[in-house]
């Protein structure tokens, strides 16, 4: 039994070597630094002009721009998007499409100077339209900026987090015009009174509509979960869920750590334990930090899960508030994944990591299917990129969505793939971490399998296509609705429908349909029929081409809304 036991401790280290990072920045080009900001700025790790290659926005102090890093084949140069922002301290930068028109928008959030949000008008041409967009322009003390679609409308609406004690946090509702509505009052979120760092959306109970948790700093308010009612209100339920912790919660990250299809959430904190809240799949959480031994205990802030050796599991990288002076504190933390949940750390995997570190975010510098982790550090330090050396002896699947009837971005979709009925998930964001924003692009190591059985995406619209028998070591560009011919709804009558549809909308249900309403996306009804038969067509000649919503009705009572897009 000895033997075997040393032979086991033996094999894992050998695992754990390989996994390898250098510190690359000066010599892929990026070369800035972010000053000295209160606790920290942003960064993200986003293809920003859609040319296939990830590249780097850096937020930084009050009289620095924001840097931006445009990638060339896996080298960086600075980047002048003519983006005046040297007046802020700017906390998160989001590149996102608001518009959905297919270029990438620009958010930034600041904790003096408010929020600025620019129109890409194509070709990376930036128009200011903080003034027009109707969002406050007080000088709140933002922080993170999540962006998700709550109400389902193919637009994607914001939620800000504001470090305050009097200040609540804002959602904005999107109105697909380059404009935004103040939704706190409807969508029912009453909360004041809390510090809050960071939010994410997600789908914690997956009943297809998109959540949001919150988290709070100090001790004397706790962290909020509202689940989404899909009504477009929410209801704050941390209590009911287990999540209802009061610590110096500082990130939210999200990931499905354990592979069994349900979210779980990383929290880190002070010095005190962080908090893995593990999803038990009933609509509660379990803090399961020190049974998977990511308990970190020194002062956090990014955290960041992925499969840095493309061994099928997720690791996890650690932002810590150190500078490597206190050797009893840690200044950053790598956690390796032993493909059975069991967490072991190895700063070896980034040595020197010694800097005040705040934000982080992954992706890709060479496409080479092996994740790279950049990073921002304060006090005038230069960022850290981790560049992933370790050795390519596992395969890997990259996937980037497309919506066409959900956002563009395919934002609060699901991706599940299989090897062998060992399944992997990703769940899609656009802001999450502790001021940061990852790669659109999803990373999934597959080890030595050459083939991947399916790729099932699940998105926010309900829609599904699914691929079978995917080679690896590519980059899979999904759009929403390519690999349909027949959907269907999953609920309770059974819906079966084509999505896109040209002239008629055909629907195919498990019981008859008595009736049916179709609203454009303002809500207004345009067509209305009755019927008494499972099989239904509808002819949409008179429509113009858009996104509209079927309600239909079922024995008089039962009703069921579904999304079409018209071409």
């Amino acid at each position: 039994m000895k033997r075997i036991w040393i032979w086991t401790l033996v094999a894992f280290n050998f695992s754990v070597a390989q996994i390898s990072f250098t510190e690359s920045s000066q010599q892929l080009g990026v070369t800035a630094s972010c000053g000295y900001t209160y606790l920290g700025s942003g960064i993200s790790f986003y293809d920003y002009d859609n040319d296939g290659w990830d590249d780097i926005s850096i937020a930084s102090a009050n009289g620095d721009p924001i840097h931006f890093y445009k990638n060339i084949n896996g080298n960086f140069v600075p980047h002048n998007l003519n983006v005046v922002t040297n007046d802020l301290n700017a906390k998160q930068v989001n590149w996102v499409d608001i518009d959905n028109d297919g270029d990438n928008d620009l958010f930034i959030t600041s904790d003096n100077s408010g929020i600025r949000i620019y129109e890409n008008t194509g070709n990376m041409i930036m128009l200011d339209i903080s003034e027009t967009c109707g969002m406050l322009l007080d000088e709140f003390p933002y922080y993170g900026a999540s962006w998700g679609d709550y109400n389902n409308d193919g637009f994607l609406d914001v939620f800000l987090s504001i470090r305050d004690n009097f200040i609540p946090n804002i959602l904005y509702k999107n109105n697909g015009d380059n404009t935004f509505t103040l939704a706190n009052n409807e969508a029912g979120l009453f909360n004041t009174g809390y510090m809050s760092f960071c939010s994410a959306f997600l789908d914690y109970d997956n009943d297809g509509d998109q959540d949001i948790y919150v988290s709070n700093d100090k001790y004397v308010v706790r962290n909020l979960m509202y689940r989404n009612n899909g009504d477009g209100t929410f209801t704050e339920v941390a209590e009911a869920t287990g999540t209802d912790i009061s610590i110096d919660a500082m990130t939210i990250t999200v990931d499905d750590v354990n592979a069994d299809g349900w979210l779980d959430m990383y929290i880190t904190n002070d010095p005190n334990n962080n908090v893995l809240f593990i999803n038990n799949g009933d609509g509660t959480f379990t803090d399961m930090a020190q049974s998977y031994n990511v308990t970190f205990n020194s002062t956090s802030w990014g955290a960041v899960f992925l499969d840095a050796d493309n061994d099928k599991d997720l690791d996890l990288y650690i932002s810590g508030e150190g500078n490597g002076s206190n050797t009893t504190l840690l200044s950053s933390g790598f956690y390796v994944n032993d493909n059975n949940g069991n967490f072991s750390l190895y700063n070896n995997a980034v040595p020197n990591d010694f800097a005040y570190s705040y934000s982080n975010a992954i992706g890709d510098t060479d496409n080479d299917g092996y994740p790279e982790i950049v990073v921002n550090n304060i006090s005038h330090s230069n960022i850290f990129l981790w560049k992933n050396n370790t050795p390519d002896i596992n395969n890997w699947l990259k996937v980037k969505l497309e919506g066409t009837v959900s956002n563009k971005q395919g934002i609060g979709s699901f991706i599940e793939i299989s090897i062998n009925g060992e399944k992997q998930y990703r769940y899609t964001h656009c802001g999450e971490g502790y001021l940061s924003q990852n790669s659109q692009t999803e990373f999934f190591g597959t080890e030595h399998n050459t083939i991947v059985d399916y790729v099932k995406v699940t998105w926010l619209s309900g829609l599904v296509d699914i691929l079978y028998n995917v080679p690896v070591n590519q980059t899979l560009n999904i759009v929403e609705g390519s690999t349909l011919s027949l959907t269907e709804y999953n609920g309770d009558p059974k819906i079966f429908y084509k999505n896109p549809v040209n002239e008629l909308f055909n629907i195919q249900s498990s019981i008859n349909i008595d009736a049916y309403i179709i609203s454009d996306n303002l809500g207004k009804k345009v067509l209305t029929g009755k019927t008494n038969d499972k099989n239904l067509t509808i002819n949409l000649s008179s429509l113009n081409c858009g996104i509209y919503f079927c309600q239909l009705e079922f024995e008089g009572s039962v009703k069921k809304v579904v999304k079409l897009i018209k071409n």
